[in-house]
Parts: C-alpha cells; sequence; structure tokens
C-alpha cells in the first residue's frame, strides 16, 4: 500500500484502517441505492446495458460486505473471499453476455432519456466511491477487488451515456446491447485479475502455515 495509508510499499494493505472502514461502509451503501434505482430505471426504460450495470451495483454491495466481514482475518481467508467474488464475477459476466444475446433476437429499442438520465445518476455514484477509494486502491486482493469494481463500474457507467446517446441518435437498441456486452467483457476482466492474485496469495498463505 502507498505510504499514505501508513504501511511500508513492500506490504500489502489489508484494510486493517479505521478510515478505510468508516469509507467502506458510505461505498456499500452508495452501492445498495443504486442498485434499486438503476433495477427500476433499466427495466422501465427496457435497456440490458442499465439492468446489468445495476446487476454489477447489487454485486459490489454483497462483495463489498465480504470485504468488510474478511479485514483482519488471515491472509488465506482473505484470498479465499476474493476468490469467491472472482467466481461471482464471472457468473455476472457470463448471465450478462447470455441475456444479452437473447436480447439480440428480440430486439427492442430502450428509452434513450431514462438510459442517459439513470446512466448520469450512476457514474456520479460510482465518482464518488472511486474518489473515496482512491487512496486505497492497492493492497491485497480482497482490497484490490473493491478498487477494480469501483473503477471498472465508472468506466462503465460512462459508456452507457454514449450508448443513450446512441440510441437516441439511432433509435436502434444495438448501443445499448453493445454496452451490455462491454460490461460483461469488464466484468470478466476484473474477475480474472482478482482470481489470479487470490490464487497466489492462498498459495503464499499455505508456505506460510507450512513453513517451520
Amino acid at each position: 500500500m502507498d505510504s499514505c495509508c501508513g504501511h511500508a510499499n513492500n506490504l500489502r494493505f489489508d484494510g486493517m484502517d479505521k478510515r478505510y472502514i468508516r469509507t467502506l461502509w458510505i461505498v456499500i451503501i452508495i452501492n445498495a441505492l443504486m442498485f434499486v434505482v438503476e433495477m427500476a430505471g433499466g427495466t422501465a426504460a427496457d435497456s440490458m446495458g442499465l439492468q446489468a450495470d445495476a446487476l454489477d451495483f447489487f454485486a459490489d454491495t454483497v462483495t463489498y460486505g465480504i470485504t468488510l466481514w474478511a479485514i483482519g482475518k488471515p491472509l488465506s481467508v482473505r484470498a479465499n473471499a476474493a476468490f469467491m467474488k472472482g467466481i461471482s464475477l464471472v457468473v455476472i459476466a457470463a448471465y450478462v453476455l447470455l441475456a444479452s444475446l437473447y436480447r439480440v433476437f428480440v430486439l427492442e429499442t430502450p428509452v434513450a432519456l431514462t438510459m442517459g438520465i439513470i446512466g448520469a445518476l450512476a457514474f456520479a455514484a460510482n465518482l464518488a466511491s472511486v474518489l473515496l477509494l482512491y487512496r486505497y486502491r492497492k493492497g491485497d486482493s480482497n482490497i484490490q477487488s473493491v478498487w477494480l469494481c469501483s473503477r471498472n463500474d465508472m468506466i462503465g457507467n460512462a459508456v452507457i451515456i454514449l450508448a443513450a446517446a446512441g440510441v437516441y441518435a439511432t433509435a436502434s437498441p444495438w448501443p445499448d446491447l453493445a454496452i451490455a456486452f462491454l460490461l460483461a467483457g469488464l466484468f470478466m476482466n476484473s474477475a480474472i485479475k482478482i482470481l489470479r492474485q487470490s490464487i497466489q496469495e492462498r498459495k503464499e498463505a499455505r508456505h506460510h502455515h507450512a513453513a517451520p
């Protein structure tokens, strides 16, 4: 973790900081509220992109709760928690991909205005989360997963706003479906990063346990 968090550069920040725990609670509340808002908006607008992003808000709420629970636990427990987060992201990516493929054959043009408004609100929520978490962007797999999810969510929300403009300009559902496919790719990319680091930390934990 960076020295601003009071840890040596060669150590991974493990979340044992009251400021980080308070920050994480704030981010959890933001994500829970945005899941409700964006799922309702995505359903009303018939937007697969918004619904996919809403599912990500829900997943983040749950996994950030797991992050809180794992703070202070042994490395093996934290690594296992991060591993489960990675698996959950793979599941979400698969669901969004399959649902989007289905929508390719059942094309319905979403409401561009609702997409844009909800997308902008989601972007603002994730921007606030990213700014709060920026100083804690480096750490063990449990902590890094929080940063990666929030950062990718902000990127996804920015693209949703562009997709809303595309839907409005073309009167076509394809920009919305394109963002859904892109989000599925972002979820999978983050899952791979989290899984790789958690697997490495699990090996380190076993090696440390086996050492005399």
